[in-house]
């Protein structure tokens, strides 16, 4: 049997921020004739999602199981194949191929299944760390994830999630709303971060009236923060219609494991939008946030006081900011900048071309 050109794999469909970005969007600019195999075609895999679906993860499995028993010529596998098992299935997927490269954006090593029972079963650690050490390359978000998985495979690239900055909207009116507008864009993954900088972020409100806008799933309870939120539910056209109006740009983390992991696709966001942010400086945000210029703020209390800097800053010295942070944007973070490197990690070692 002839084997198939290429196989990708991703463990959700192209509205999850991480497939689209890190998988489709690549497809799509590198002209490649293929169909990603997902598992349930959906945003996420949460337990009560795969729960009311039985005859579809029966599918998704069957599925997967006899890609592993094909012969693709090159297998390009996302953080996972199945929410569930301990990394078996994603090993005979990648070695089922000729060459096999796995792409992961997240502290997913870290990941021991905090949460529901489904969860704990079936932490997402021992499936990364198997897709690790059995593909023959690995793609890492960000450098300290590359460092990790160089302890276990010796052919790691680190490519970030790139943004396109035709995508958004620059912003020009830097005079601040009245009252100011911090904006926080995300996932539903994600809501848990903005909601343990609320103490921070009330008295931001307090002193200065600050409004919050929230750019993401559909509107959710923030506790005490649903006094001075405002929720848009995600799409391109929102996206490209709503980050220029934030006068800052913000992305707080815990400090914790899995921050460190994140590879801050939302600070590229304000920036492609020059949006002047104010994000945890922490992992690979500590390179961004140093790159285009903007604070460097490591506790709760300092990311604070920083976002109260920028609220107090001139117009024209926040428009510099966000000018300057697009450049950097488009110069390191872009698809452009690195599509040469994409192709010829992915592409490259089978002479494939788009």
């Amino acid at each position: 049997m002839t084997p198939s050109p290429i196989s990708f794999v991703t463990p959700y469909g192209p509205d999850a921020p991480s497939t689209r970005i890190r998988v489709h969007e690549w497809i799509s600019r590198m002209g490649l004739d293929v169909r990603p195999t997902d598992y349930l075609g959906y945003a996420s895999a949460r337990p009560s999602l795969l729960a009311r679906h039985p005859l579809a993860v029966l599918q998704a499995e069957r599925r997967l199981r006899r890609l592993a028993g094909s012969r693709s010529r090159l297998l390009f596998l996302q953080r996972q194949a199945s929410p569930f098992g301990n990394g078996r299935l994603e090993s005979r997927l990648l070695r089922s191929a000729e060459f096999s490269v796995y792409d992961f954006d997240d502290a997913l090593m870290w990941d021991r299944g905090e949460g529901s029972l489904v969860r704990r079963l079936a932490p997402p650690a021992p499936r990364a760390r198997a897709a690790v050490k059995t593909a023959d390359r690995v793609i890492a978000g960000n450098r300290i994830l590359g460092q990790w998985a160089a302890t276990l495979n010796d052919d790691v690239v680190v490519i970030p999630s790139c943004v396109d900055l035709d995508d958004y909207e620059p912003k020009v009116n830097f005079d601040l709303s009245d009252p100011p507008t911090l904006g926080w864009i995300g996932s539903a993954s994600s809501i848990s971060s903005l909601r343990s900088f609320t103490g921070a972020l009330l008295e931001i409100h307090r002193r200065t009236g600050a409004r919050l806008r929230v750019l993401g799933p559909s509107p959710v309870s923030l506790g005490p923060l649903d006094t001075m939120a405002n929720q848009s539910l995600w799409s391109p056209r929102a996206q490209r219609a709503l980050l220029r109006t934030f006068d800052v740009g913000i992305m707080p983390l815990p400090a914790d494991a899995d921050s460190s992991g994140k590879c801050g696709y939302k600070l590229l966001q304000y920036c492609a939008a020059g949006v002047p942010s104010v994000a945890t400086a922490i992992g690979v945000n500590q390179e961004i946030l140093e790159a285009v210029g903007m604070p460097t703020p490591v506790t709760e209390g300092e990311w604070m006081e920083a976002v109260l800097e920028l609220l107090s800053l001139p117009g024209e010295s926040r428009s510099k900011m966000g000018a300057y942070a697009r450049v950097v944007a488009d110069a390191e973070y872009s698809f452009a900048a690195w599509r040469s490197t994409w192709e010829r990690t992915v592409l490259g070692p089978l002479g494939q071309t788009p």
